[in-house]
Order: C-alpha cells, then structure tokens, then sequence
C-alpha cells in the first residue's frame, strides 16, 4: 500500500503521519543495526520521529529513558515451540537485566501479554542486533509487534487439541500473520489493527473487542468457516465488534482481511489519533456500507453469514484437560493449564518450561490471552509427574481463583502512559481476596471455598490497566481498574476507578464504572465488601458477573467507596467520531502490485 493522504480537504497530517510519510517505519531495522546499536540512544534522539518508528521493529524506550528499552516478540496465535520459547527465557535471563533488582519481582523477568506475545524489559540498544539474530534462528520476529499495522494475530490457544472446537483455526491464523508481517504494503495503516481467528467454541480469541475478528459459523450447506465481525475495541472509546453477515471459508480470510486493511488504509483517519481505530471508522460508515467496501476491494466473494457457533465466553484455560482425538491418535493425551500471576516469569522458569514440554508434553507452549501458558500433549500416566514438577508451584494449574483471573498491564513501572503501579498491586489483592475466600487447592469450578461456597466458574476476573489506554482489558473483566489520581487531604495519591459486570461470548457487554478515584490503599477493603456481597446475593452457581448483571452494577457503589465518578456512559468514556465526507477516495495498489517484505 503505497502512503497516501487523507481524503478530507482542508485538513492537516498528525505528526505521526508525516514522520511515516518522510521514511518508511520499517527501514529503521537497517539504522538500528548499522547506526543506533554502535552510536546508542542519543543518535535516535537526533532523528525526527524515529523513536515512533522503532515501534514497527517492536521496540519501545521505557520509563526510565536512557539506554533502556521493552523488545516485543510476535507468536502468532500464541503457539511457541520448545526451542522458541528456550530461546526467549535465555534472552531475558542473559540481556533483561535492570540497574538494580525489583523489590518484587527481582531481575531477568519477561511478561506474556494480552495478544499472547511476550515482552522482554531492560534491553540496551547495543544489544538488539544479536537479540533478532538469535530470534530468527528459531522463526521467530518482532517485526510489527507494535506500531501502525497488523498486531500479533489473536487466536484460542488450545486450537487443534480442544475437545469441543468446531474446527482448528490455527493454520488461518498463522496464515494471516504471515501475510501481514513485513508487508510494506500494509505497514501503514492510521493505527494499530488487531485480528483475531478463532475455531472454538468459547471465545477464546476474544472477537468482541478486535478490530477484525473471524468466529467459527457453518454455513447451510454445512461448510464449516467463519462469520465476520469489525469494529471491536476498549480504550477510551469501546465497541463491541459489529456482525456485518458475511461467512468466510478457512482459505478465504486471508484475502479478506487484506481487504479490510486496505479499506482501513484509504479512508481511515489520518490526522487525528485519538480517535482513528478502525472501530471509529466502522462507527460512522455503519456495518452496512462497511460491507460493501469490503466487498468493493476482495478479490473473493462475500457470502451471508453462516449459522454462528459460538456458545459462551470461556476465558482461561487453566486445569488438567482432555485433549481430543487427531487423526486416529487416541492416546490419552491432556493439555495443562498454568496460571502466571499478572503475567511475569523469569527467564530461567521460561528455559524450565520448555524442559517439561520436551520431557512431558509435545514440545510446544501455548500462551493465552489472560496471561497464562499451556502444556499440550502430555500422557495421562504422566500428569502426576508434570504436577510434581518445583516450577509448577510458581505457576499452578489449581490456583485461587482470584489469582486465576488476575490480569494486569506494565503500569508505571515500565510505561511513560501509565498514571499507576499495576502489577505488584494486582498480584497483592489477588492473593489477598484468595487469602480471605478461599482455599487456593479447591478452587477450581465444581469445588468449595472456604466458607461452603463456590465461585460459579471457579474464577473472578479482576483486570488493572495503568491508565485509560485499556492495555489490561479492563472493560471485559469482572472487576475493573483504571488507573487514576486521588486527593486525600493534602496529598494526590495513586488511585483507580472501579467497574463491576464485563465480560464476552453471546452476552458480551462492558463493565460499569461504578466507583471514581478510589485511592489505592482503600482497595482491598472495597473488594472484600463486595466480594462478601455477591456471596450473600448470588444465586445457586451464579458467577460473579451473572450476579452484578441480574442486581444491577451501581448496587454494589456504596461497598466500592464511591468518589466522584465522571459522569460517562456505561461501557466507557465515549469520544465522538469526527465527521468524513464519502468523496474523492484515493486509489489504493492491490496486493500484488507491492509485495516487499521487511525483517530486521
């Protein structure tokens, strides 16, 4: 996709834009081996705009500026090989090492995100080069891990071994990816565009809040693809992905997703960023039109949706599963769930995991997108032995469930956004909450907390995002934090603002900010009270967010000390969409007229 200017007249590039426009993003992978790796941070400080381009190789600087910077790494559909995922806890035990170690977490830690990629921290410049060399020998890249262009693509991690999939979307997922990684033509979109494949049943890849999202459907003559959905996002305007009633046979998503990032190319804001999603887009064509875009630039034929298939939001896979039979291989084969609280590991539990899956399971790892991992392939008369295993008992398949279900973004710590701490803090009341309701061995679905209860789905979803950027998805969690500031007596101190009720599947909707600006230190006594709450109310196996949704968010308010709240509509602080005209669009080239593609 060669640059192009906005269509609207009268109107002026952002910054950013014109930065992309002066040197392609992807060409500072060349100035980062040659120049920045020898000359350090102060030669990118020189140039206008590169600090914004490093972001196309997956390089942020952190908080702490100087010669300090966060490496992302893609793993489309979250599926790592033993080797894969060696390589990286090798990295980060060797190179992530910070001035000093942290008073939690120490040193040479990595953390798996929400897009089911893996963050590495303390990384100096002078050592990227070698880090990409060392990556690309065993397949992986951080190119596009960040930056205006297709993220990591999104996809259930337990695909082709889940019991109940319709059908294992692994292999379109993974197909998408490698179209758009390195892809010229399609790295630069207004924003970032975030996709999402998914086969199962349950939701897995999380499609109600994706840019693009293919959910399983059959169609009436009983082919099994997807059903298209666009338009989906949280930060500080969230939408619910749209279903514009188009099925999608498994060899035709490639294309179509092209598509749509070529209509998101040609009419997507460029002068404005704050709101220039794709969702915004979506938001003021209406689905309707957006449909027929889409079909104006596919190359393949828009078919009516199929009937949909997904049943519910699963949310975690974190247990002992059976895996189901592949191609007549009826061993007795299970897939192990771990929970990684907030998502931080060290390097060296890392290089420990990818030991067990060689010696148990089938020599892969699959991270989700609730910052957990996988083990596949593991025997049933091995299971005891894997239990067994010391790095387990840092990362248990029987967690409490409030440990279960915690989720949380860098935080100040790392990020120059970030108004709060995040991690540290998420991880105290997760296991404060399991401390106070229950047995952390029983609380799995199906058994016993402490005081004869159990948790409905034997999780509560608690997701603490530093600021409004959303990066935790709080909007889709149980419980939700958003980072903020308090004044209490003559201080400003960290605080958050509290919603109650997201989540997605069928009845997906976001949570409802009920509390504002609730200090930090009162939190753990709000949770208590409304955790005592919802046990006193609930229903015979009623979930946490069944029960705020039938009593209603603001009941539980008072219980989470409400201050202050903004006043916003439920879901989130809206932003309204800057008006377009429809005229004067330009032409945009088709796939095949660029296809150069880019590595580090």
């Amino acid at each position: 996709m060669e640059f192009i200017r906005p269509f609207r007249h009268g109107s002026e590039l952002s910054q950013q834009e014109k930065w992309k426009l002066e040197r392609h993003p992807l060409e500072v992978a060349a100035a980062v081996r040659t120049t920045y790796a020898r000359l350090g941070p102060d030669a990118i400080a020189k140039v206008p705009g590169e600090v914004e381009r490093l972001k196309w190789v997956g390089l942020y600087p952190q908080r702490q500026g100087g010669d300090a910077f966060m490496l992302r790494v893609k793993v489309p559909g979250g599926r790592l090989s033993a080797a894969q995922a060696r390589r990286i806890g090798e990295i980060t035990d060797e190179l992530a090492r910070g001035p000093e170690p942290h008073p939690v977490w120490g040193d040479r830690y990595c953390d798996i995100t929400t897009r089911q990629t893996v963050q590495v921290h303390w990384l100096r410049i002078g050592d990227i080069p070698e880090v990409w060399d060392r990556l690309e020998e065993v397949g992986l890249t951080t190119v596009q891990a960040c930056g205006d262009s297709a993220r990591n693509v999104s996809c259930c991690p337990v695909a082709g071994i889940d019991a109940d999939e319709a059908f294992d979307a692994s292999p379109v997922a993974r197909a998408i990816s490698d179209y758009f990684t390195g892809n010229r033509a399609y790295a630069n979109l207004p924003r970032k565009f975030k996709i999402s494949v998914t086969g199962c049943l349950d939701d897995c890849a999380r499609a109600e809040i994706n840019d693009v999202a293919f959910v399983p459907a059959r169609r009436t003559d009983g082919l099994l693809g997807f059903n298209l959905l666009v338009g989906g996002g949280l930060s500080d305007g969230p939408r619910i992905a749209s279903d514009i009633d188009v099925f999608v046979a498994p060899q035709d998503a490639p294309e179509c997703a092209r598509a749509i990032a070529q209509l998101y190319g040609e009419l997507g804001n460029r002068e404005n960023r704050g709101v220039n999603r794709f969702r915004y887009l979506v938001q003021e064509l209406g689905p309707e039109l957006v449909r027929d875009e889409i079909e104006s630039r596919a190359a393949v034929e828009l078919r009516p949706a199929g009937e949909a298939l997904t049943r519910g939001y699963r949310g975690d896979h974190v247990g002992v599963h059976r895996q189901k039979v592949v191609d007549g291989d009826d061993r007795d084969l299970h897939y192990v769930g771990c929970s990684v609280t907030v998502g931080r590991m060290t390097g060296a539990d890392l290089v420990a995991l990818a030991g067990l899956a060689e010696q148990y399971g089938d020599s892969t790892l699959r991270l989700t997108a609730d910052q957990n991992f996988v083990v596949p392939g593991i025997p049933g008369d091995r299971l005891e032995s894997l239990l067994a295993e010391d790095v387990l008992s840092r990362y248990s398949p029987t967690p409490g469930p409030f440990s279960r279900g915690v989720v949380a973004c860098t935080g100040n710590e790392f990020c120059r956004f970030a108004i709060v701490e995040t991690k540290v803090r998420a991880a105290q009341w997760a296991r404060e909450m399991d401390e106070q309701f229950a047995l952390a061995a029983d609380c799995d679905a199906g058994h016993a907390a402490r005081d004869g209860s159990d948790w409905g789905d034997g999780v509560v979803r608690m997701h603490f995002s530093g600021c409004s950027a959303s990066c935790a998805q709080p909007q889709i969690a149980d419980v939700a934090f958003r980072g903020e500031t308090a004044h209490v007596g003559e201080s400003i101190v960290e605080a958050v603002d509290i919603g109650l009720g997201g989540g997605l599947g069928p009845e997906a909707g976001f949570a409802r900010w009920v509390a504002g600006a609730v200090p930090v230190d009162d939190v753990p006594t709000a949770l208590t009270a409304a955790m005592q709450r919802y046990l006193v109310e609930r229903r015979a196996g009623e979930t946490f967010r069944s029960t705020v949704r039938r009593l209603g968010a603001e009941v539980f308010a008072g219980d989470l000390g409400r201050r202050g709240l903004p006043a916003e509509p439920a879901g989130g602080r809206a932003r309204p969409t800057a008006a377009r005209p429809t005229a004067a669009r330009p032409t945009v080239p088709r796939t095949d007229e660029t296809t150069r593609r880019d590595t580090p």
